[in-house]
């Protein structure tokens, strides 16, 4: 018996302004103040498989990053206790030791782990990792900030 997602696509909408094609969270597994974990499904149909690579597709790394951070924001958006609104906006300000170990094709099943680390001033640190299976794909610090712009 599998048990059913703590955010599926319907609530992950309703959090993050990002949308197709740049929506890169299908759901997440677990959370609570401190950690996400969250998957992304990898499809051939992406669109960015088109030129990345035709002869091999390869999940851009910087796309991986996204998906972290993106991660990152739903995290932040619990811990601060706030939800999306017309005047709220997380910005990623920050990458530090970013590290690919492994190419990410379709079909893969991307999982996002991510961890607070701090939060001041309205700015948090992350420690992020993407994993297919058991094998690390991508790392990094992340950083972000939630600014109210209305």
């Amino acid at each position: 018996m599998t048990t059913p997602p703590v955010m599926d696509i319907h609530q992950i909408l309703k959090k993050l302004p990002h949308r197709y094609p740049i929506l890169l969270v299908d759901r997440v597994l677990a959370m609570d103040g401190k950690t996400i974990k969250a998957l992304k499904n990898v499809t051939i149909n992406e669109p960015y498989f088109v030129g990345h690579f035709p002869h091999r597709p390869v999940m851009p790394g910087v796309l991986m990053l996204e998906a972290l951070a993106q991660a990152a924001a739903l995290l932040a958006f619990s811990a601060a206790g706030s939800t999306l609104d017309a005047n709220s906006v997380i910005y990623f300000v920050g990458i530090d030791g970013a590290r690919f170990k492994r190419p990410v094709e379709p079909g893969d099943q991307l999982v996002l782990d991510v961890t607070l680390e701090r939060s001041r001033a309205g700015i948090y640190k992350f420690k992020a990792k993407a994993s297919v299976g058991d094998e690390v794909a991508c790392e990094a610090e992340l950083m972000c900030t939630m600014r109210n712009v209305g």
